[in-house]
């Protein structure tokens, strides 16, 4: 059995870009020997001391109870259940563009075959704790200037890598053996342009 590269893909599913990104890592992840383990964060909790844009504000809030609830079941169920979860909550939000979150939860927890969670049990101190201590672990790795997608690869972390469309097949492996060799570069901190253009869920 070849030996089992290490993998942490932090995450808020409320980010599109994460999304973007952890779709490449799904595939990925299908033909490369990854010990994965998707790890949430908050993007609420990441900016709550910030000064930022209030639309942007608002935007993250509203989309709060996503994360919290693949959260709660984490805590109820264990770590096995945030890969699915994700897939079912992101897959709705994203490409399908719906922002109606209670009906979203409680249709990805159904297509999962997770047992449902309430809304005292996204609100619960446990809870929150576990999201504020995820985001805590991405600041530790890659800084206070950083968020999701952020990517622990052997215990060298990188934001990003931030991609659209999300790339497939050869293309997709290309970016991941860089990104594993970028990362085993001591002293290599940074790669970035401006984005021109937004996510293409395809």
């Amino acid at each position: 059995m070849p030996e089992l590269l290490p993998v942490t893909f932090h995450f808020d599913p409320a980010c599109p870009w994460a999304w973007m990104t952890s779709r490449w890592m799904s595939e990925v992840a299908e033909h490369r020997d990854l010990d994965l383990t998707w790890a949430l964060m908050s993007l609420r909790y990441l900016n709550e001391d910030r000064d930022i844009d209030q639309g942007y504000r608002d935007f993250i809030a509203t989309r709060q109870d996503l994360s919290g609830a693949i959260a709660a079941a984490v805590l109820r169920d264990g770590p096995q259940v945030a890969a699915p979860l994700y897939t079912a909550i992101g897959t709705r939000v994203h490409p399908q563009g719906r922002r109606d979150y209670d009906a979203i939860i409680a249709d990805a927890f159904a297509e999962a075959a997770v047992a449902p969670v309430s809304q005292a049990e996204i609100d619960a101190d446990a809870t929150q704790t576990l999201l504020r201590e995820g985001t805590a672990a991405v600041i530790a790795k890659v800084g206070e200037d950083v968020g999701t997608p952020t990517i622990d690869i052997d215990g060298a972390a990188m934001f990003g890598p931030v991609v659209t469309p999300a790339p497939k097949g050869q293309a997709a492996l290309d970016l991941w053996d860089g990104l594993v060799l970028v990362t085993r570069t001591p002293g290599f901190y940074e790669l970035k342009r401006s984005r021109t253009d937004d996510p293409i869920f395809d």
